[in-house]
């Protein structure tokens, strides 16, 4: 059988349009910007405060978890699934940052939005620009052993180039990167990103896992900050 232009369209277009309906919408960061409010992460969610050296304190991490569980959804398999009907990956949305799809959070999407806003005003100087080429956000497995759970669950972590800000504490090959390698100073030796991008997602709540010092995850940010205070009202 065949099928006249004037009949193909008038079968294909219903179909694309609920295709659209149907696909997360994918947005500029820049264009979601509403301003927001500096914040600082909040210390009982850094991860340093309940893992101490390779020993996790229960007490603690649960405390953790049971706060991104309520605000952010419950993830299968993990703790306090119980405390939220909406999975954290039911909610979330497709964006762009910096010119590159990421799917995060919907809860996190304005605090990304004001950060590219700022890295686009303020880290403009010669070694202050930083082309990123690959991020990503939300996962479905967890990327932590034990009992630990990732914040990449819930859609509030954000990696940059692992290929040249590496995880120098993590399991092999990680720590046989070159940038993990000879002595260092700093911390800030071990990555490519400028000190002004790591500046400018610590003003909006995120925490740099470079600062962990068992992990020194020098891609890794997450959002520690309080979700309900992101936008002004």
């Amino acid at each position: 059988m065949r099928f006249s232009q004037t009949q193909l369209a008038g079968l294909l277009c219903p179909l694309l349009a609920a295709l659209a309906l149907a696909l997360p919408t994918v947005r500029d960061a820049q264009a979601e910007y509403r301003g927001c409010r500096f914040q600082k992460p909040q210390a009982f969610l850094i991860r340093k405060n309940f893992m101490l050296g390779k020993v996790l304190d229960g007490r603690k991490a649960n405390q953790a978890i049971r706060y991104r569980v309520e605000r952010y959804g419950r993830i299968e398999g993990a703790p306090y699934e119980q405390l939220n009907q909406k999975t954290a990956y039911s909610q979330a949305k497709a964006i762009h940052f910096m010119g590159l799809p990421l799917l995060v959070h919907a809860k996190i999407a304005p605090a990304l939005a004001c950060i590219e806003h700022r890295l686009k005003k303020q880290c403009t100087k010669g070694n202050e620009r930083y082309q990123a080429r690959a991020v990503g956000g939300f996962r479905t497995e967890n990327s932590y052993r034990g009992a630990e759970v990732s914040n990449h669950l819930f859609g509030i972590a954000i990696d940059i180039d692992p290929d040249r800000n590496p995880c120098c504490g993590c399991v092999a090959p990680w720590p046989e990167h070159k940038a993990c390698q000879g002595d260092a100073q700093s911390i800030f030796e071990r990555t490519e990103l400028p000190r002004c991008w790591i500046d400018t997602f610590e003003k909006y709540g995120f925490y740099w896992l470079g600062r962990d010092p068992q992990l020194r995850d020098t891609m890794h940010f997450e959002f520690l900050g309080n979700p309900d205070r992101i936008v002004p009202e």
